[in-house]
């Protein structure tokens, strides 16, 4: 079993910057890759970025590449989400999720083994 909490989430003006941070416990030798989706009002669950744990292989949804950055630091367990640039459409609840073995269906929700309770961000205009 693992267990994932994620924080950092509030409220920030259009242009700004957060991070979020993802803390893994429980079975983490076991996990391949960790990634971040975000669930906006209405909207579906959607990808955003993913980080291997072996070598920090990263991967970005169009919509955040070149805002975002994925990051990991294994010894604490720790993966990151810096989001910068911020945009009203990027309000949503951001969910971490861990993937226990290589695909290469990185986008598909059906790919993560588990989840976070998720994090509000906020983005006003």
């Amino acid at each position: 079993q693992v267990q994932l909490v994620e924080s950092g989430g509030g409220l920030v003006q259009a242009g700004g910057s957060l991070i979020l941070s993802c803390v893994a416990s429980g079975g983490t030798f076991s996990i391949d890759a960790m990634g971040w989706f975000r669930q906006g009002p209405g909207k579906e669950r959607e990808f955003v970025a993913r980080i291997r744990r072996s070598d920090g292989l990263k991967y970005y949804s169009y919509s955040v590449k070149g805002r975002f950055t994925i990051s990991r630091d294994n010894a604490k367990n720790i993966v990151y989400l810096q989001m910068n640039s911020l945009k009203p459409e990027d309000t949503a609840v951001y969910y971490c999720a861990a993937d226990l073995q290589h695909t290469l269906r990185v986008e598909d929700i059906a790919s993560y083994d588990y989840w976070g309770q998720g994090t509000q961000v906020t983005v006003s205009s």
